[in-house]
């Protein structure tokens, strides 16, 4: 009995060797095909020509800018790296926290996620440009005095995302604003201070139409 417990241990010793000895062969292997696979696939990118820049003009804030762009740049790159309008921020770049959004013809959009050539013959309005002469819109001021903010970076796209909806509802509800506002994030958690603002900023706008 003891002779055939050694050998059966014998043959699995064997067996486990051969499985890691083949195993160190098989990912050798793949790394090196591996290797040759990366190295083709550079010496073919070196021949490949990919879409160049190309002449686009883009209207910010009332004023037309002339640009030279490769098509895959986005509209919030091309304000923050071609213009230095920097007041969008890019946080995510996954159109899921509202950092850049923008007015493009008056409807809120995620920069991050239009490339600047379809921007092209539309209106975009940023955050610089809601202060007219140095005056603050109703919703930044609204911004302001409810110190809806902290550390800043969300704050411009709520202050557009928010200027977009008041333009729709004038009169909004608390559970409208919060409905209305949600494709926009903050990370410090300032969203009491956020409702307030926008429901001063709604009766502030209300108000200069009204005496307008």
């Amino acid at each position: 009995m003891r002779k055939k417990r050694e050998k059966k241990e014998a043959a699995l010793a064997l067996s486990r060797r051969d499985f890691l000895k083949g195993a160190g062969v098989t990912v050798s292997g793949g790394l090196l095909v591996g290797s040759s696979a990366a190295a083709a696939e550079a010496a073919v990118s070196e021949n490949v020509v990919g879409p160049g820049p190309v002449p686009i003009t883009l209207r910010i804030n009332g004023e037309n800018h002339r640009l030279s762009l490769e098509p895959r740049i986005t509209l919030l790159d091309a304000l923050r790296d071609h213009l230095n309008i920097t007041g969008s921020k890019k946080v995510c770049d996954r159109a899921t926290c509202g950092a850049c959004t923008m007015l493009m013809d008056k409807k809120p959009v995620y920069a991050c996620t239009v490339l600047a050539i379809e921007a092209e013959g539309h209106d975009i309005t940023t955050i610089e440009g809601l202060a007219k002469d140095g005056q603050l819109s109703p919703v930044m001021e609204a911004f302001w005095k409810n110190d809806a903010q902290q550390c800043g970076f969300c704050t411009p796209g709520f202050v557009m995302a928010c200027t977009a909806f008041l333009m729709k509802n004038s009169d909004p509800t608390l559970e409208e604003i919060e409905k209305g506002l949600g494709g926009n994030l903050c990370r410090c958690g300032t969203y009491a201070g956020i409702r307030r603002a926008a429901l001063e900023a709604a009766k502030a706008m209300k108000g200069a139409q009204i005496h307008g």
